[in-house]
């Protein structure tokens, strides 16, 4: 399916975008080829896929709740400009 000027300036204006003459040809270039990608979905064997309508049908994975320091604390503490052992030291702010 190839656009013409006509269809490019309908879907110009029903998206609030001013296209200007002289930008409908490379506009016309680029939907043309957006169209062709989604041309290729169409060959895409479906067959036993249910429909999803959104991510909110699908049950997140869950991981075990467990509180760590991380296991390197030398690489994360390698990034800060000051260090007390094996904490951040930062100035004092409270009087």
């Amino acid at each position: 399916m190839a656009l013409d000027p006509t269809t490019i300036r309908r879907i110009a204006n029903l998206a609030r975008i001013r296209v200007e003459d002289d930008q409908l040809e490379p506009l016309s270039h680029e939907l043309n080829g957006i169209l062709g990608w989604i041309e290729q979905l169409n060959e895409v064997n479906v067959d036993g896929v249910e429909p999803l309508t959104g991510g909110a049908q699908m049950a997140m994975k869950m991981r075990d709740d467990v509180v760590t320091d991380g296991g390197y604390p030398d690489k994360i503490l390698s990034n800060a400009p000051d260090r007390h052992g094996r904490f951040f030291a930062v100035p004092k702010v409270v009087e």
